[in-house]
């Protein structure tokens, strides 16, 4: 009832207030206006006096041109008198119309009679002197009646002038009369604004304090809850990474069974508590609105078949049989973001083989309809397992929520997996509806619309690759100076197979260093741009001013900006070649800067469909461009992917909750060379560009760097696959 009274006294003063601020804003203009109309007419004085002052004017030239006709008996003198005359009665005219005082309009009538006797009277005079010559004309000028009538003029035209003087001191007093007026309102309305301002503003604050006060009990525990997820999350992720990457390195070591399984036990630990951190992480991103869906094409034919893949180790395990299924009716290439749809599939695959004992998974992918270039993708994920009662059948998308507390204890989890899928599907403008019968299994029936893409996604690798004719290069040495572990190894693959001699460094000091001990021992130098201690462009320099050296310098850089080339010239380098290197590219600058006879024979390529080629994220065309059928080489490059990226992900988060803002510069930098060996330049290459050039606030770093760890952990995935299969 107080409310409702506080309402009706606001409401009744806004409107009070508003017909006063009118009322007051209405007088202020009528004001302001009589004072425009004010001046207006003070200028129409203005003119009044200046045509005055003209018409006297006209009057005495026409009459000192008629006298020097007469005088010099030269009728020159004559011309333009006509239009002098048009001019007096054009200015007439004009006066004629002023109306607002009875004593002027009589003076103007007295003055238009004058002055037509005066002009009449220099006509009679011109007129005489031509009929009858200078005496006649000389003796009619003696009778003075031409001075008379100017006199007339004159006085005539200063009694205009004084009753004009009359009006102009009303209108002064008229004027500065508005012109207080309008001062006096506008004072007012100011004030009267001023103070209704404050007042709202007053009332507006108290009103958010109010809020805030009685908000913040509501909000505290859940910012609490939030906050405690996000910065743990971020905190559990650097030692989780480090604790499974030495886990898989000590696989690879000779254990006798006992610390097998220990390795084995912490491997599955490790995996099962950095699952549930990134549930808490896309959680949290999902709650922030930092959630961001990318559309590109992508095949739901091979994503499904990586899915499948993807569990198919371990249904086979369980016993369980698991098929897949693809309406022919539907297109393969579509456009969406094909990550967030891996998570939803790997989110529901994975519950399915988790709570099926024996029995059946099934993947089923239809047409739902079709409107413009825009299909519904219906996709229905079913299994035989446990199933759900149908009163729990609402709350199996709630958060920390499943449908049985036994589950928890028997299955494991976090309640976190359904309700992030589901977030996910709605994102994207999707539906999802479960059915289950406990004992029979559950149906997970789900619509999300997709564009149909205009072009395929190609999934093939060539036959072939360019052979190296090495011969020639027997003579060459080259510098190499690169920091990063993958390059490193993608560098000493093709220089070995090319029988090239070479020396490896990590940064431009240590470049220097070997330079000034081996001044003449190399060819050319292979320089990274960005490397910790001393990078490639302040290297070059000292090369060339302290150390006086001119051998060639090859540029590399992850950099794909216009200018890059010619900035690394004006550094005193003399080639550029842009990562992923390209070996063609290479050998061809090598070459041509060392003056060496070696070839590069590219025989005819043709394409065929391999099944490694079937991933969703990870692009195996470039390594196999530069393995050249190596199998050893693309185990290797593998192996330190996978080893390299927890690790470049970890460090660039820590450095930017440690704001150290150029080190994460630096780590995204380096990951463009990291990622190249696996294709994944183009999907990445726009949120490393940000996080390496663009200034980050929290949003715009989780945002990118989300971007970036999402894609890799897909290709992570993947690339275990495939070092699997070696």
């Amino acid at each position: 009832m107080v409310g409702k009274k506080i309402i009706f006294y606001i409401l009744a003063a806004s409107i009070a207030g508003t017909f006063v601020l009118l009322y007051v804003q209405y007088n202020s203009s009528k004001n302001i206006l009589a004072l425009i109309d004010g001046n207006q007419k003070y200028l129409d004085e203005y003119r009044i006096n200046s045509e005055l002052k003209e018409l006297e004017k006209d009057v005495v030239r026409i009459e000192s041109n008629i006298n020097d006709v007469i005088s010099t008996n030269d009728p020159v003198y004559s011309t333009g008198i006509d239009a002098k005359i048009a001019k007096i009665s054009t200015d007439l005219d004009h006066l004629q119309q002023i109306s607002d005082d009875s004593i002027t309009v009589n003076k103007i009538d007295e003055l238009d009679m004058v002055v037509q006797k005066k002009i009449n009277f220099s006509k009679a005079l011109l007129d005489s002197f031509y009929a009858k010559g200078k005496a006649p004309a000389e003796k009619l000028i003696a009778t003075l009646r031409g001075k008379r009538l100017m006199d007339s003029i004159y006085h005539v035209a200063r009694n205009i002038e004084d009753s004009r003087l009359a009006v102009i001191a009303r209108l002064t007093a008229s004027n500065i009369n508005s012109g207080k007026k309008a001062q006096r309102f506008n004072t007012i309305l100011i004030v009267l604004v001023l103070v209704f301002g404050a007042a709202l503003f007053w009332y507006i604050i108290n009103i958010i304090q109010k809020l805030i006060l009685s908000e913040k009990r509501v909000k505290e525990s859940a910012q609490i809850k939030e906050n405690f997820m996000a910065n743990m999350s971020h905190e559990i992720r650097t030692p989780m990474n480090a604790i499974l990457g030495f886990t898989n390195l000590l696989q690879r070591k000779k254990l006798d069974e006992e610390s097998k399984e220990y390795v084995q036990t912490i491997q599955k630990s490790g995996e099962n508590l950095l699952t549930t951190i990134n549930d808490i992480l896309d959680l949290s991103k999902i709650e922030a609105g930092m959630m961001r869906i990318e559309a590109a094409p992508f095949s739901i034919g091979a994503l499904v078949h990586s899915i499948e893949a993807m569990f198919k180790g371990k249904a086979t395990e369980k016993g369980i049989e698991m098929s897949s299924f693809i309406d022919e009716s539907l297109p393969d290439t579509l456009d969406g973001d094909a990550t967030r749809l891996t998570q939803i599939l790997v989110n529901l695959i994975g519950n399915a083989i988790k709570f099926t004992q024996k029995g059946t998974v099934t993947i089923k992918i239809t047409n739902e309809g079709q409107k413009d270039n825009v299909i519904s993708t219906g996709i229905t994920i079913t299994d035989t397992g446990i199933g759900i009662a149908k009163e729990k059948l609402d709350t199996i998308f709630d958060r920390f929520k499943q449908a049985e507390d036994s589950v928890t204890r028997r299955y494991g989890g976090t309640g976190l997996g359904l309700s992030i899928a589901k977030d996910l599907i709605l994102i994207q403008n999707g539906i999802v509806v479960v059915e289950s019968e406990p004992g029979q299994g559950t149906s997970f029936y789900i619509t999300i619309p997709y564009k149909i893409a205009a072009a395929t996604v190609a999934t093939t690798f060539p036959e072939q690759y360019p052979v190296i004719n090495h011969e020639g290069f027997e003579a060459v040495y080259v510098l190499v100076v690169e920091d990063n572990e993958i390059n490193q190894s993608l560098i000493r693959h093709l220089f070995k197979s090319w029988n090239l001699l070479f020396d490896m460094v990590n940064n431009g000091k240590e470049a220097m260093d070997a330079l000034q001990l081996h001044p003449h021992k190399y060819s050319l130098v292979l320089m990274d741009i960005q490397m910790p201690e001393m990078d490639g462009y302040t290297a070059t320099q000292l090369i060339r001013h302290q150390l006086k050296n001119d051998l060639p310098i090859i540029a590399m850089t992850a950099h794909a900006l216009a200018g890059e080339r010619e900035k690394c010239l004006t550094y005193g380098m003399n080639e550029y070649i842009s990562k992923p290197i390209r070996e063609q590219q290479l050998h061809e600058l090598i070459t041509r800067l060392t003056k060496v006879n070696s070839l590069m024979m590219l025989p005819e390529t043709t394409a065929k469909k391999e099944g490694i080629g079937n991933y969703i994220f990870i692009d195996l065309a470039y390594m196999k461009e530069i393995s050249g059928g190596n199998m050893e080489y693309e185990k290797t490059v593998t192996e330190q992917f996978i080893e390299a990226i927890p690790e470049e992900l970890a460090a660039m988060e820590k450095a930017w909750q440690s704001s150290g803002i150029s080190q994460l510069q630096q780590l995204s930098h380096n990951l463009k060379t990291t990622i190249s060996v696996m294709g994944l330049n183009e999907k990445l290459q726009t949120f490393l560009d940000a996080l390496e050039y663009e200034k980050l606030t929290e949003v715009s770093f989780q945002q990118n760097f989300q971007s970036v760890k999402s894609i890799c952990d897909g290709a992570l995935t993947e690339a275990k696959q495939l070092y699997a299969g070696f």
